[in-house]
């Protein structure tokens, strides 16, 4: 039994009746309810596969079938056209449709983000995903989203030729009653005006967004020449010249409406450039990013009631809809517009760091061994701690503290002494030799990423050297002065035999060695995004401007400071965080 309900489960996802039963229970004056379900089942028999005859193919029009959808649609308007009393109840049904249901919400809300920040909006994406909309509701959008379902219906919909079109809108002007030719005309000026009040919802939010303070502080000029500032009044004059239609004043009102909604783009440039400055937050990414969809659908909006009847714009409003629901339901897509900046800025950071450790003449290889020379001396006193703490025999939790503590006091020792590690080199300088893959559809470009790697090879090779060549002799020095000074081995023999004897390729040391490349790589992403959080937060302008700083230090004094303390913490934090993550992960 439960097996069979199974598989009328999956079944059902693709199944749909026959086209006489649904033409047969077409019901103008069913519950709203049950027509919305009478369009979705419509809707399914359209998209469904399997072949229709060659009475379907007979079309007068020739046109090609470059989607199923089109055949079926076809059949089905043959169908009516033959069966007049199925055509009537067909129509009046769809006409109802259009009346009682709302468009207002699909043409402002689909395909926008509805919250007001990043985490609500992918919660309420995630809910939607397995919580669809009633179809007992009056309102046009959840329609959409129940009848548009399929990856392929915008592409279909938009594809429909005139000719198909308009064999379309002669069938659904077919039934009507007495006096109902009248209701018509006014449902098409009724959409007309409810065109322009979604604009002028839409305008609305758009307002709101520009002047908030996270984007009106990223402007330059004052509050009333930006141009959120005259779009409400824009908006306004604009849809009281629509009703009048007045050519000369309508079309300079719609030049100077669509002026600003350049500047509005403008001005969204202008806050990337300042987050590309000055850090990037994935708020105001957001709200941008909103702003901009919702600066899209004022322009679609607006040439559909500006020139309603040109050829293909019908469907192309519709596509344009249904792409935009679909996007709705997507949050790879809200996830890769919000963070897409962000990710970029971090690993723009961490390639610019990565510079630092290409060499590419003698000086600056010399220099790079002797980095590494000194890094290999401080992993020496690195190592020897860390046997110490071993050999407490503490219990884990205490281990790993003290472990942690001693990776992150050697790293931080490292980068103020200005020397390098081989083991972080690899995570600083992929970034910047991706970077160069930019350009590498250019010649110059290709001879630029190769010379990069020739000299990141070499650069990798000198800090192994210079690490090795020290750490083998001071290690053996030191063990050797403790056992002449203090008579006592720092690494017992036993314990240095089995050290050695747990290294094995065979054995779990490539996973330590990958983890570790893990460990190194989340690094240099924090060390992205520590660097951008700073700048964010203005932190060094908060500390050269601070009043009690100055008072101690003098401007020039407090100056120094920020320089410093800011270049500090940001190379401070992702060094903590790697050492601390190395150490607990070592002892785990």
């Amino acid at each position: 039994m439960l097996r069979k309900l199974f598989r009328k489960w999956r079944e059902s996802r693709n199944a749909s009746l026959q086209l006489d039963a649904i033409l047969s229970a077409a019901d103008p004056q069913a519950p709203l309810a049950e027509r919305n379900g009478w369009l979705i089942e419509l809707a399914f028999w359209i998209r469904r596969d399997g072949g229709l005859g060659a009475d379907a193919d007979s079309q007068e029009d020739g046109a090609p079938r470059r989607h199923p959808e089109h055949v079926r649609l076809r059949y089905l308007l043959q169908v009516l056209e033959r069966h007049p009393d199925w055509a009537a109840r067909f129509a009046q049904t769809v006409r109802s449709l259009l009346r009682e249901n709302d468009p207002t919400g699909l043409f402002c809300d689909t395909g926008v983000a509805q919250h007001p920040g990043f985490v609500s909006e992918m919660v309420s994406r995630l809910q939607s995903r397995f919580l669809p909309p009633p179809p007992n509701r009056s309102d046009m959008a959840a329609l959409f989203a129940l009848v548009f379902v399929g990856d392929e219906d915008a592409d279909w919909v938009e594809a429909i030729d005139d000719a198909l079109m308009a064999r379309l809108a002669r069938v659904l002007e077919s039934g009507r009653a007495d006096g109902e030719e009248a209701g018509l005309a006014r449902y098409r000026e009724a959409l007309g005006q409810t065109l322009a009040t979604s604009i002028a919802v839409l305008i609305s939010q758009v307002r709101a967004t520009g002047l908030s303070q996270a984007i009106r502080s990223r402007l330059a000029g004052r509050v009333e020449d930006t141009p959120f500032f005259r779009l409400d009044e824009a908006i306004q004059a604009l849809r009281e010249d629509g009703l009048r239609r007045d050519d000369n004043s309508f079309g300079h009102r719609l030049n100077y409406f669509r002026a600003l909604l350049d500047g509005c783009h403008a001005a969204a440039r202008q806050v990337y450039e300042d987050l590309e400055e000055n850090g990037v937050s994935v708020e105001v990414v957001f709200q941008i990013e909103r702003m901009k969809v919702q600066l899209s659908r004022i322009e679609l909006l607006l040439a559909a009631w500006v020139e309603p009847g040109r050829p293909g714009m019908p469907a192309h409003l519709v596509a344009e809809l249904i792409r935009s629901t679909q996007a709705r339901r997507s949050i790879a897509h809200l996830a890769g517009t919000s963070f897409a900046q962000l990710a970029r800025k971090v690993v723009e950071r961490s390639a610019e760091t990565g510079e630092h450790y290409i060499t590419r003449d003698r000086r600056e290889y010399a220099e790079l061994v002797r980095a590494a020379a000194g890094g290999g001396l401080v992993s020496v006193a690195t190592v020897y701690l860390k046997f110490l703490i071993y050999g407490l025999h503490l219990d884990k939790f205490s281990e790993g503290v003290l472990a942690s503590l001693n990776y992150a006091g050697s790293f931080l020792a490292i980068h103020f002494a200005h020397f390098t590690l081989a083991t972080k080199q690899p995570a600083m300088t992929g970034p910047a030799l991706a970077h160069r893959l930019d350009n590498a559809g250019r010649p110059e470009g290709r001879e630029i990423f190769v010379d990069d790697t020739v000299a990141m090879i070499r650069s990798n090779a000198a800090a192994i050297a210079g690490n090795l060549a020290v750490v083998f002799p001071v290690a053996l020095g030191v063990q050797w002065l403790a056992h002449r000074l203090l008579g006592a081995n720092l690494i017992t023999p036993a314990k240095a035999i089995a050290t050695i004897e747990s290294f094995s390729i065979l054995g779990p040391t490539p996973l330590y060695a990958a983890f570790t490349g893990v460990l190194l790589w989340l690094s240099s992403l924090f060390a992205g995004w520590a660097d951008n959080w700073f700048a964010l937060h203005r932190v060094h302008d908060v500390m050269a401007y601070h009043r009690r700083l100055q008072y101690v230090l003098g401007a020039r004094g407090a100056t120094r400071v920020a320089d410093s303390g800011n270049a500090t913490c940001r190379a401070s934090s992702p060094t903590c965080r790697w050492g601390c993550c190395w150490g607990w992960g070592r002892r785990s």
